[in-house]
């Protein structure tokens, strides 16, 4: 679990959970989702245009690989208490 402290981050209380691609599966909704990227570009930020709630994201990994970035909060049944949390500096990035 990964706690970003870049502007959308840490506005919004996302704990990051990264998967490939090809591990997620969007069951419903994606028509109300809104695309918002800054900085370089490289991440899809989506949000629900209904909710505004930001359940995830889609972008490239380092190694360059199709990735997806969970916000493990959205996520039904997730206990933060037994999830370690590392911190990640992306207001310097």
């Amino acid at each position: 679990m990964i706690a970003c402290n870049c502007s959308i981050c840490a506005k919004t209380g996302t704990l990051l959970t990264f998967v490939p691609a090809s591990s997620f599966k969007l069951l419903s909704g994606e028509e109300a989702l809104t695309d918002y990227q800054f900085n370089r570009q490289v991440i899809h930020h989506l949000f629900c245009n209904t909710c505004g709630v930001r359940s995830f994201a889609r972008g490239v990994g380092p190694d360059g690989s199709e990735m997806a970035a969970i916000n493990a909060r959205c996520l039904d049944g997730f206990d933060m208490a037994q999830s370690p949390i590392q911190n990640y500096d992306g207001k310097s990035h």
